[in-house]
């Protein structure tokens, strides 16, 4: 799945040490579909050149406010009025005071006058520049006007110092462009609750029964919920992937832990989806010493945990809705339909787990959609982020 597809995006770079992270930002945005056109400042162009863009994107990069008459398609005003994002990375001090106080004086602060696409700001400057009162009055002035801003991250930055000034990570921004350059919006007003990923179960202070969940199947949750407008919360237990930005995250180890998350939260979400390989069991005593190997059988009580996605299903409200997840390997669609029935959930997404089509873990995997008194729908060896925007679609089409 190209999330970028036939979507056109302003890369404008600007005089920061993390310029050089910018060629890897546009690469990746090509990689996922995007037409990417490149802007650099003079500054910037100090620190990487403009033939790394263009080698990377396939287009020529823009360093000159004033084009040739023989590329009148890279004019200021004709980007600003074509691309569908103005993602500015890095964002230094100079160029958030420009935007903010209306100046325009070189190619990308014309066109950030110019455009009536989204705006998108990574910041990245010394700390103290970041925290000065100018620079974060001019970042009101913009949030106010409807500018979108990702990071900064705080750690060690270029100049030595430790604070907030470095730019966001690549995937923090691929995220946040994602859903600033999305037009569809059908999910706006709506909250979302997703949990996700697996549980740890303790044994002793060094072991603990666990699962495969990557918790992939989670993130394109809440980025396509985030993509179409809503607000997003996830609780996710120990995953190899993290929600994406935007999100509301709240960390938990135990299903215990994560019942006790979802179900003091649900009552203000409008949509609440079980996307987490929850333990179904626990044990029942957790030794506080490490269990020392010894050559014999050891026996391991366990006792059930309790059921997250029926009690939520249990207490919603008729203008909630509820999805389950059931990961099957044998008689699918009948131990999806007997759950769906018998947990009274609004849907309910089968999975197939083991053998060639196993989805755990996979960015792919086949997929069975169920709903109440309808049939069910398969997807084969679907994308989970396609099979995140299948699943909104179909919980839009209950309403």
């Amino acid at each position: 799945m190209m999330p970028f597809a036939e979507k056109s995006v302003l890369l404008g770079v600007c005089g920061s040490i993390a310029a050089y992270k910018a060629c890897d930002l546009a690469s990746k945005l090509r990689e996922q579909g995007a037409e990417v056109i490149c802007a650099l400042t003079a500054s910037a162009r100090q620190i990487v050149q403009p033939a790394t863009f263009e080698a990377l994107t396939g287009t020529r990069a823009i360093t000159d406010l004033f084009v040739p008459a023989a590329n009148p398609e890279i004019s200021h005003i004709a980007v600003a009025q074509r691309v569908h994002l103005c993602l500015i990375a890095p964002a230094t001090a100079n160029i958030i005071a420009k935007a903010a106080n209306g100046l325009a004086d070189d190619w990308i602060s014309t066109t950030l006058l110019a455009t009536r696409a989204p705006v998108l700001f990574a910041p990245a400057m010394n700390t103290n520049m970041y925290t000065h009162a100018a620079t974060q009055e001019n970042i009101r002035i913009l949030r106010e006007r409807g500018a979108l801003f990702v990071g900064p991250a705080s750690g060690r930055l270029a100049c030595g110092s430790e604070g907030p000034g470095r730019m966001a990570e690549i995937s923090d921004i691929l995220d946040a462009a994602l859903i600033a350059a999305s037009q569809q919006k059908d999910y706006a007003g709506k909250r979302v609750l997703i949990n996700s990923g697996p549980n740890h179960e303790p044994i002793d202070p060094m072991r603990y029964l666990g699962n495969c969940s990557s918790g992939k199947m989670g993130r394109a949750l809440a980025l396509e919920a985030l993509r179409r407008g809503a607000e997003v919360c996830v609780v996710t237990g120990p995953a190899a992937v993290s929600p994406p930005h935007g999100a509301q995250v709240i960390s938990v180890q135990t299903a215990e832990e994560m019942y006790e998350s979802v179900m003091l939260r649900m009552d203000s979400y409008d949509i609440i989806i079980g996307a987490a390989a929850v333990a179904d069991y626990t044990p029942e005593t957790v030794t506080p010493e490490k269990i020392k190997r010894q050559e014999k059988d050891l026996l391991l009580r366990l006792r059930p945990n309790r059921d997250i996605i029926a009690s939520v299903a249990a207490r919603k409200t008729p203008n909630q809705r509820v999805v389950g997840f059931a990961a099957e390997t044998g008689d699918i669609l009948k131990n999806a339909e007997e759950k769906l029935s018998r947990k009274q959930l609004d849907m309910i997404i089968a999975n197939v787990i083991g053998g060639d089509s196993c989805a755990v873990g996979s960015d792919r995997g086949d997929a069975y959609i169920l709903t109440q008194n309808q049939v069910a729908e398969h997807l084969e060896n679907i994308d989970k982020n396609l099979l995140a925007k299948c699943i909104f679609d179909h919980l839009a089409a209950l309403d």
